[in-house]
């Protein structure tokens, strides 16, 4: 499953009325850190469609739902799971450490 770019207006839809749980990389395109994670965010939605959704927010596009989640730092990933923040990490991550995030 491709990821899902979030706004203000798709988010409740998408991650707290979602039936699956989502994780949501808060992130921005000059972001080095950032760019160093999108590529294993996305083996995640790879690796774990169906089962998870995965989902992107550009926090220069969508300051509103960063200031919502406390997001000072970025990336940052919040877990959810039937509408509920489960975890948060902020900084980057390997796969390995995701997936164990993911999977607790």
């Amino acid at each position: 499953m491709a990821e899902v770019i979030l706004t203000s207006e798709n988010f409740k839809n998408e991650v707290l009325e979602s039936s699956i749980p989502v994780l949501v990389d808060f992130w921005a395109t000059w972001c080095g850190p950032c760019r160093m994670l999108a590529p294993i965010v996305e083996e995640i939605a790879n690796d774990y469609d169906g089962k998870l959704k995965v989902c992107k927010v550009d926090v220069d596009d969508n300051a509103e739902l960063a200031i919502e989640f406390k997001v000072n730092v970025i990336p940052t990933l919040i877990y959810f799971e039937k509408g509920k923040a489960k975890w948060k990490n902020t900084g980057y991550l390997s796969k390995d450490a995701l997936e164990e995030m993911i999977n607790q």
